[in-house]
């Protein structure tokens, strides 16, 4: 059986598809298995090859990156880890589209070990894809200001509270546990623990939570 983590690259230019695929298919334990050029098609391309990751371009015809990573993590279980591909980093579009449930995302000018990288990372989904650079988008884009915090937010112990905020720093579970002075397993029940009571889908989604809320403020 084959170990390889497969891939779907969606983005309305063909010049980026192809050199994605390229840098990818070069790896060994990854494997491009499909394409898509607009939203919708990369809705059904996931529908139908059930990848492990997507690179999603969050600016598409038809069905934007926003939409389509909606409808892939709603209907997919279980469903795949998707990052978004982007020009600009501050980009409203880009922190609508990790609020939807993408796991991170990747700038179109990074480099290929940077690529290659966030693709082993997030179907490891062990740590936050580019702490800082996710943080700065919940600080600039999540200022909710809400009348009150969430129920949530009383519901953490006090450990947990430690690690959502550990979690914040883009800090591995290994590394939690390390600076938490406990074991590995503990620290794997505390971040459950906080993606429990956030209703998060992954660590991304639970510092945006966190900034959200309130229970991070930034600065």
């Amino acid at each position: 059986m084959s170990t390889s983590v497969r891939v779907v690259v969606a983005d309305d230019e063909r010049m980026v598809r192809t050199a994605l695929r390229v840098i990818l298919d070069a790896e060994s334990g990854l494997e491009v298995v499909g394409e898509a050029s607009t939203g919708a098609e990369a809705v059904s391309v996931v529908r139908e090859l059930r990848p492990d990751v997507v690179l999603m371009d969050v600016r598409m015809p038809e069905t934007d990156g926003i939409r389509a990573t909606e409808l892939i993590l709603a209907t997919l279980d279980p469903a795949p880890r998707i990052i978004v591909v982007t020009t600009f980093e501050h980009d409203s579009y880009v922190y609508e589209a990790l609020r939807a449930g993408a796991a991170g995302f990747l700038l179109k000018r990074a480099a290929a070990e940077e690529l290659v990288q966030a693709v082993r990372l997030v179907a490891r989904s062990d740590s936050l894809l580019f702490p800082a650079a996710v943080r700065g988008l919940a600080a600039e884009y999540g200022r909710r200001q809400p009348s009150a915090a969430p129920a949530w937010v009383a519901r953490l112990t006090d450990r947990e509270s430690d690690v959502l905020r550990l979690m914040a720093a883009g800090l591995t579970n290994a590394e939690i546990a390390a600076r938490l002075r406990v074991g590995p397993a503990t620290a794997k029940t505390h971040v459950a623990g906080v993606l429990a009571k956030t209703g998060a889908r992954d660590r991304t989604q639970a510092v945006i939570a966190a900034y959200e809320s309130g229970f991070i403020t930034p600065g």
